[in-house]
């Protein structure tokens, strides 16, 4: 028996970088059992995912098309869709009070610096994407790697506030 994917939203405050790489590399790895979308808070006007953030994951042989920064007022919609789990990226959007969320979704936060902050040569800036996305990737597939007797709600946000940063987690 075939059951629906679990839809998981990645929040940051502009859904430019570490969102967008959450989103790329869940759906990449998700194998159909996990659904992922991202969005931000507060996206600037115009905002366009991070071209080194895209950059990234081609070279990672992930899937670039469709990703879009948007604000996260979309997901609050009457027909948007469902979540099931929605995971903060970045500290700001941590702190910040989200719009009600559909179904009380679990949540879980998975902080990591920005690497769209860094000063440098464009090699570091380079870099400082890909360990993100080593680190986003790592956690990611934890998550993929779940037991499905691991998805219920209770058990779902348990396990993804689990897989936080060790520093995220005292």
């Amino acid at each position: 028996m075939s059951h629906p994917p679990i839809n998981v939203l990645f929040l940051c405050t502009h859904n430019s970088a570490r969102s967008i790489l959450a989103e790329a590399t869940l759906n990449h790895i998700g194998h159909g059992r996990f659904k992922a979308f991202s969005a931000g808070s507060s996206p600037r006007d115009n905002q366009q995912p991070n071209p080194l953030g895209l950059q990234v994951l081609r070279a990672a042989g992930m899937a670039t098309e469709g990703l879009r920064s948007k604000s996260w007022d979309e997901f609050a919609l009457p027909d948007a869709p469902h979540m099931d789990l929605v995971i903060t990226v970045c500290d700001n959007a941590a702190g910040e009070v989200c719009p009600y969320w559909p179904g009380q979704p679990a949540t879980a936060h998975w902080g990591y610096a920005d690497p769209s902050a860094i000063d440098g040569t464009d090699a570091q800036k380079l870099e400082a994407f890909r360990q993100t996305l080593h680190a986003i990737r790592r956690r990611v597939e934890l998550l993929v790697n779940l037991p499905p007797g691991s998805v219920d709600k209770l058990s779902l946000q348990r396990e993804a506030r689990a897989m936080a940063p060790t520093e995220q987690a005292a």
